[in-house]
This record gives C-alpha cells, sequence and structure tokens, in this order.
C-alpha cells in the first residue's frame, strides 16, 4: 500500500510513526510546508512548486513539488487536510478545496482521496489561531468536526479521524490534564512525541487496513506498554 499525505506539520505528527506502526507494510511519504493550508496547495499546483519536503518518518529526503509526487508513485491513497487554525473554519475551505481534489482525480485517477481530520488544540495553547474559537478546546474541535464532515460530505471523501483519537483520548486519566495529566501536545498544539504522535499512527493504520490496533507491536521509546495498549483500545472503539 502506498500513502501520501499532503499537508504541514500535522500531517508530520500524524506520519512519523506510521511506517512502523505498519511494520513496512505501508509505504508513507508526507509533503510538508510548516503551516500550510489549502490555499497553498492550490497556489503551489498551479505555479508547480517544489516548495515541499518530502518525508519519510518526518524526515525530508528532498524537495518536491505536488505535481511530480502525485505521478511518480501508484498511490493507492492521498489525503489532504486544512492548516490547524482554519481546520474549523468551513469558510477558509473553498475554492480550494474543488481544486486540489479534481487536481489529484485527474493525475491519480485510481487513487482514493481522504480527509484527514486534525484535532483541537490544548485547552492552554496560547497559538493565535486558537482565538478563533474563543480559546475554547471544545468549541474547536466541533468546530472541526462540522467542517471537515461538510468538505467531506461534498467530495465524497473518507475522513481519518486523527482528531476524534485524540480528543476521545483527553478524557483518559493519564491525559485528562486538568486532573494532572500528560499532554497530547508538546506545545499547545503539535502533538507529543510519544503518545500524541503514536495515537495519530495507530489511527491513520487503523483506518487505511481495517486491522486490530491490538495487533501492532511497535511502540516508541520510552512509552509504558499499559498506556500504549489503551490507546490501540481506543483506536479499534472509534
Amino acid at each position: 500500500m502506498k500513502v501520501l499525505f499532503i499537508g504541514n506539520s500535522f500531517s508530520q505528527d500524524a506520519t512519523v510513526y506510521l511506517r512502523r506502526v505498519s511494520d513496512d507494510s505501508i509505504f508513507v511519504r508526507n509533503l510538508y510546508i510548516g503551516g500550510c493550508p489549502l490555499e497553498w496547495h492550490a497556489s503551489n499546483i498551479k505555479e508547480n512548486k517544489a516548495a515541499y519536503e518530502y518525508q519519510l518518518d518526518g524526515q525530508g529526503l528532498r524537495m518536491a513539488s505536488i505535481n511530480d509526487t502525485l505521478t511518480e508513485e501508484k498511490w493507492d491513497y492521498v489525503s489532504i487536510q486544512q492548516v490547524s487554525h482554519y481546520s474549523g473554519m468551513i469558510e477558509t475551505y473553498e475554492p480550494y478545496t474543488e481544486f486540489v481534489v479534481g487536481y489529484i482525480k485527474e493525475k491519480c485517477p485510481d487513487a482514493r482521496i481522504v480527509f484527514h481530520r486534525t484535532w483541537a488544540y490544548d485547552d492552554a495553547s496560547t497559538h493565535g489561531g486558537f482565538a478563533n474559537y474563543d480559546w475554547n478546546r471544545t468549541k474547536m474541535y466541533n468546530c472541526i468536526v462540522d467542517a471537515s464532515s461538510k468538505i467531506a460530505e461534498k467530495y465524497s471523501l473518507p475522513i481519518i479521524p486523527s482528531g476524534d483519537a485524540i480528543e476521545k483520548a483527553r478524557y483518559l486519566p493519564e491525559f485528562d490534564t486538568s486532573k494532572g495529566g500528560m499532554s497530547l501536545n508538546r506545545d499547545g498544539f503539535h502533538l507529543s512525541l510519544d503518545y500524541g504522535r503514536y495515537l495519530a499512527a495507530l489511527t491513520c493504520y487503523k483506518f487505511l487496513t481495517g486491522k486490530d490496533a491490538t495487533e501492532v507491536t511497535f511502540e516508541p521509546e520510552n512509552t509504558d506498554p499499559v498506556i500504549c495498549k489503551k490507546l490501540k483500545d481506543l483506536v479499534n472503539n472509534l
């Protein structure tokens, strides 16, 4: 299976462990520009800009364009997403989604295009974009669900529910920050390098393969197997 994510640092977070979670059964690449919204993706396609880091496990292999990358492999899945601070604002999605989806269909007619639903910021986040949601995590999450559901329905795109997994995990005792739990974010918005990124990778793996997440043997260094098992169970029950 070959999977391409067209995104930013949030798709980087979701894909860092995905190859290893899949035990190398998934060929995973991420096209990365930090803070890149759908508007920029559309513009970069139109201008054929080699402005992206072509990443494996979160590390850049070379610079690349969307245009060339779409045709250099036979992709089974191509994932798109909105930048985090606009992810719950439906008015920011068009006409860019229509253009990007149309271009991918033209270049990769056999690939399945999917939408990556990202996560709300941590309660204590100081990211300026959090103001779009009145500095309220629950409001941001609900807005993301609403906007991504509408855009996915419009273009018949299945949704990778990374944001749902992160939000659900925040109610586990280990990650309930209101009760002293660990944050799933390392800086208020990007995922933590251990459990946050691992949970996103598990979610992508389950979505792409349909396999039981508890059968995944890879676990990041310095993580607790008991907590990892809880995250696998959570993904299975999304």
